[in-house]
This record gives structure tokens, C-alpha cells and sequence, in this order.
């Protein structure tokens, strides 16, 4: 503390850049301040910081955080706490651009594993990492001004959120209970052939389009008996509410009676929520995903033939390529790489949906025959892909009773409350004459794309990675289109999707390796030892450019499925030509 006060003092009211030689780390009561990259000049990105505790100074009990699940709920915990004390010195300090900025990560509903706030489990060491703009007046430092944020405000957020003695326990229990309660639901749901459980009670309308939190006064869901189950929690509780069994189920009704709000629930529910935010058991399994059409996406070599084929242009759909995907090949490749990344259950909204993928009636049958139509609709799909590969399917439809005949559970929505239809809607698909055309044998060509490394990323001096929201990521001038990739739900998952292209193009991209087996190594290792894998590239800088190798504060963990969504849109993957492959 004494030499980073002694040096803020050499350092006030020189020119800027006099501030990096407070690069270092130092001792302050109850844990150390690194300072790990200061900004450029004072209209830059802000610098890097973080703040390293020791065990047996926070003082947070082992058990809190031994064991996965209860430390990334712990984690989450502790940063939206020092978040919101944080806040309220931001900009106290003053100076020019963004002088006396102070933040950290912000945490939406969902708890995501962060770089921003990471315990070790071996040894209980703590690290907190946040952005500081250091002040200045024009470019000439006000180090007195940094002095009070390092030596006063910082500290003051540390002692409050930072030390088990001064927190609430009630409260950290609240939130551990909870994380013990999800990972049992998710335990499970594989035992009792389930894909998803929305327990009785559960908020599922949001507060707007743009407030992610429970809308208040909103319908309470409640399962049909019918289809009630009930799930054991620790400590000789239970839950009940409804079980989505492993299948095809149809969620079906009216115009605003909550279809899609309860597949969009589903579509989180691959993420643990927070306490009051009404979907804290909607717990769906880890593999699912939500597809749909994206017009104009890229394709890259993919075999697409289980859906389309004989195109009139006499493309090979069983290699097929484009810049320019339309709606029905744009939904066929979401779904055969959606089957190729491992997803086990397929969550499809009709609204959101290429119809002549979906669905083709018999009226059209009649007029164009099948062997006049490239298509092979999904609907003729959907049975072949539970029995045959284990692939089960929850469907919204508003319009079509098509989907009747193959489901197994048909809910309709009525108000937001769920009616078990199954069997009156089976009545009526035998009433009619329309029956499904049974197509060939289901063949999903397992991926032998080979990837090359793309020169103008592996070869530029400097590779910049940045992500947009969530709704894209770019490496150096190419962008990846995410925003219809539905479950990448913050902006610190494009970060990290974004340092996870860079790693596979100068670490695992090589000519030789199948895709699947780069992408699934780069994804394992992230596992295995945590976002700090993916944050240097093979230049032994931090992603951002720094030498420092310093893990960036503002990344969060992805699953496999998002890491492949974002691959396959990746314009840039350079593929082995496939009559070049021996």
C-alpha cells in the first residue's frame, strides 16, 4: 500500500502514460490490489484490476464452495453484491473521458460461471476482477483522484462484500439451498426419462421484451394431474409440477395464451436461475436447443439430405454450401448441427420456423407429388428422429394439427395454464384423412469437415476479438452472426465465443483434425481448467492484445452447443475441399 501510495504521488499531474508503472501487485489489509493493464490514455478502455483474497482472509466455509455447482452459485452471489456497492462510487472521482469509471460484471437472471469472480477450490483463494478509468485532466494524470478509488473506494466495496464475517447468511444459504435443489431436478431427469420439469408455482411471463425479471401479477403455472410428476430435493423435501417425458411433445393453443412463453422457459431452463425470478425449477436438460430459420446464414460442406435433396440446380445436399441459406435450408443445417453437436431434445417454435420445412399437407401432396419436392418436411422427421436416435422434440404450433398424429403429449395453453389434450387431439387427427408421407430410412452423416487455419487470422501481427451484445462476435474483420442463436442470453458469452475462435484457429485448426474432434477438445478443455484455457492465444497475449496474459474479467461459460452454433456460422472456416480429402 505505502510503495502504490508513494508512486501515485511521483506520478500526479505527469502525462499519461506515467500511469504504467503502477502496474504491479500490492498488499492491501485483507487482500491484495493487482494491477494488471492500465489503459493507453484516459478515452481508452478502462484498465484492468483485480483483487486476490486468501482463504483464511474472506473466511467463506469450504463447503460452500468444494463442490461445482455450489461455487459458481457462490460466485454469483458474491459478484452481484460487490456489482452493486460498486456502483455507487463509479464517477466519483473526476477527470476527462472515462475517468473514475469503476465496474464490474453486470449478472442477468441466469448464473453463469464468470471470469469476473472465480474461487479455487483447492485452496479457497478468492480472485475478483473489475475495470478502473483512471483520471486524468485532458492527458495528464490526476493520480490524488486514483488514489481515492484504489485507497477508498475500492476497499470500502471489498469489506463489504468480499468477508464471510459481514455478509448475510441467511441470504448465502437461501442461494446455496437453491443450487442444491437444481442439481438434484437435474439429476433426475435422466433417471425418470424426462427432458424438462416446470414445478408448480413457476413465473414464466417476463416483466417486458426488454426486463428479463418476473412480471408481476402473472399467471402461476400449474401442470396438468395428468402429466404431474414429483421430484425428491435434499433434506427429505419434494417437488411437484410437470415432467416433459422424452418424445415428441406439442404445445398448442390461441394467440397469446402462453405457448411460446413457456417454450422460451424451456429454452433457459439449459441454465440455472436465480432466486424470485420465477423459472428457479424450469429445469430442462443440458443438451437442448432452440432452432430455427435463419435466411441468408452461411453453410459450410454440411450433409443436409435427410431433409433436402434433388434441388433443381443439382446441388449436393449431402456436401452442401452457401453464403445465403433460405429459410428451409437454413432450418435443415440448424438441425443436422444441432444433432451433431450431441442436442438430445430439439425445441422449435412454429412462428419463428421456415413453414415448408415444417410441415406439408395433404392438400399439397396431391398437388405436388413428393418426387417433384426437394423438401422432406420435418414433420415426417420427428418420429424417426426419437426412435432412431434418441432425439425427442418440443414443438409450438398455432396454425397446423399436422403434428398431432406423431406426438405423444399435446398441451394446449389456455390462459397461461397448461390442459393435457393428447387425447382429444389424437381423436380428431383419426377423424381425418390426411396421413404422414413415411420417408427412407433417417441418415445423419457423422462430420468429416477438416479445417484449415485462415491465414488472415493466424498471420495478422495483432488479432482483435470483439463481441457485439449477444449478437455477434468478430475476429478481426469477420463477423459471426449470433443473434438467432437464441440460448447465448449475455454479452460475456460472445467474449468468450469470440477467444474460443481465435484459440481453435492458431491452436487447433491444423489441416489434419476432423471439426468435431477440435471443437470438442478446445470445449473439454475449457472443462477441465476453467475460461483461463481459452484467454491466451499462441502469441502468449490475453486475447485483447496485452502481453500481460492476464485473464480479462468479462467472459462466462458456454455449453458445447453454442461453441458449435458458432463455428458453423463462422464465414471465415476454411475447409479441406472434400475431393481433395483421401
Amino acid at each position: 500500500m505505502r510503495r502504490l501510495e508513494q508512486l501515485l504521488r511521483e506520478n500526479d499531474h505527469k502525462p499519461y502514460p506515467a500511469y504504467k508503472s503502477l502496474k504491479g501487485r500490492y498488499t492491501f489489509q485483507g487482500y491484495v490490489l493487482s494491477i494488471d493493464h492500465v489503459q493507453g490514455d484516459p478515452f481508452a478502455a478502462p484498465s484492468s484490476l483485480s483483487i486476490h483474497v486468501a482463504a483464511n482472509q474472506h473466511g467463506l466455509p469450504k463447503e460452500f464452495y468444494a463442490k461445482p455447482h455450489r461455487r459458481v452459485m457462490l460466485q454469483d452471489y458474491l459478484l452481484r453484491g460487490f456489482y452493486k456497492e460498486l456502483g455507487r462510487f463509479s464517477h466519483k472521482a473526476g477527470g476527462s473521458g472515462k475517468s473514475g469509471t469503476l465496474s464490474v460484471s453486470s449478472c442477468g437472471q441466469e448464473v453463469l460461471e464468470r471470469s469476473a469472480l472465480t474461487i479455487n477450490p483447492a485452496d479457497g483463494s478468492l480472485v475478483l476482477r473489475f475495470s478502473a478509468g483512471f483520471p486524468a485532466a485532458g492527458r495528464t494524470t490526476l493520480a490524488m483522484e486514483l488514489r481515492k478509488m484504489l485507497f477508498e473506494y475500492v476497499p470500502a466495496c471489498a469489506a463489504k462484500t468480499l468477508r464471510y464475517a459481514v455478509l448475510d447468511k441467511a441470504e448465502i444459504e437461501k442461494w446455496l439451498s437453491l443450487a442444491d435443489d437444481q442439481k438434484a431436478i437435474r439429476e433426475q431427469l435422466a433417471v425418470k426419462g424426462l427432458v424438462a420439469f416446470v414445478a408448480n408455482g413457476a413465473i414464466l411471463p417476463r416483466k417486458s421484451g426488454v426486463d428479463d425479471k418476473p412480471m408481476q401479477g402473472a399467471v402461476a403455472f400449474v401442470s396438468p394431474s395428468e402429466d404431474a410428476v414429483t421430484l425428491s430435493l435434499p433434506g427429505g423435501r419434494s417437488i411437484t409440477g410437470l415432467g416433459i417425458k422424452k418424445g415428441i411433445t406439442l404445445i398448442v393453443g390461441g394467440g397469446y395464451h402462453g405457448k411460446s412463453t413457456l417454450l422460451k422457459a424451456l429454452e433457459r431452463g439449459v441454465y440455472n436461475h436465480v432466486p424470485g425470478d420465477g423459472r428457479e425449477y424450469v429445469i430442462t436438460e443440458d443438451t437442448a436447443m432452440k432452432l430455427r430459420s435463419e435466411d441468408g446464414r452461411s453453410v459450410k460442406q454440411l450433409d443436409i439430405s435427410a431433409f433436402i435433396r434433388d434441388l433443381p440446380s443439382k446441388r449436393d445436399t449431402k456436401c452442401f454450401s452457401t453464403e445465403d441459406a433460405s429459410g428451409s435450408t437454413s432450418q435443415a443445417a440448424c438441425t443436422v448441427e444441432a444433432i451433431l453437436s450431441g442436442s438430445k431434445t430439439l425445441l422449435i417454435d412454429e412462428d419463428t420456423s421456415a413453414t415448408n420445412f415444417m410441415v406439408r399437407d395433404a392438400l399439397m401432396q396431391k398437388v405436388i407429388h413428393s418426387g417433384e419436392e426437394p423438401i422432406i418436411p420435418f414433420l415426417s422427421r420427428m418420429r424417426q428422429l426419437y426412435e432412431e436416435l434418441g432425439i425427442s422434440t418440443i414443438l409450438v404450433a398455432g396454425s397446423s394439427g399436422a403434428f398431432f398424429e406423431v406426438s405423444d403429449l399435446i398441451l394446449q395453453m389456455k390462459e397461461y395454464k397448461p390442459i393435457d389434450v393428447t387425447i382429444k387431439a389424437k381423436e380428431a387427427a383419426e377423424a381425418t384423412s390426411e396421413k404422414i408421407e413415411i420417408p427412407d430410412k433417417l441418415a445423419i452423416s457423422a462430420d468429416q469437415r477438416i479445417p484449415f487455419p485462415n491465414r488472415e487470422v493466424t498471420e495478422s501481427r495483432k488479432v482483435k476479438v470483439r463481441g457485439n451484445g449477444t449478437d455477434a462476435v468478430s475476429i478481426n474483420h469477420e463477423s459471426v452472426e449470433l443473434r438467432f442463436v437464441e440460448q447465448v442470453v449475455d454479452n460475456e458469452q460472445t467474449n468468450l465465443l469470440g477467444a474460443m475462435l481465435r484459440t481453435l484457429e492458431e491452436q487447433y485448426f491444423n489441416g489434419r483434425d476432423p471439426l468435431p474432434k477440435c471443437v470438442n477438445a478446445l470445449h473439454d478443455r475449457l472443462s477441465k481448467q476453467g475460461i483461463a484455457a481459452c484467454t491466451q492465444g499462441s502469441r502468449g497475449d490475453d486475447g485483447r492484445g496485452n502481453a500481460s496474459g492476464s485473464i480479462p474479467g468479462n467472459l462466462a461459460m458456454v455449453r458445447p452447443q453454442e461453441l458449435w452454433a458458432m463455428v458453423n456460422r463462422y464465414r471465415g472456416l476454411n475447409l479441406q475441399k472434400p475431393n481433395s480429402r483421401q
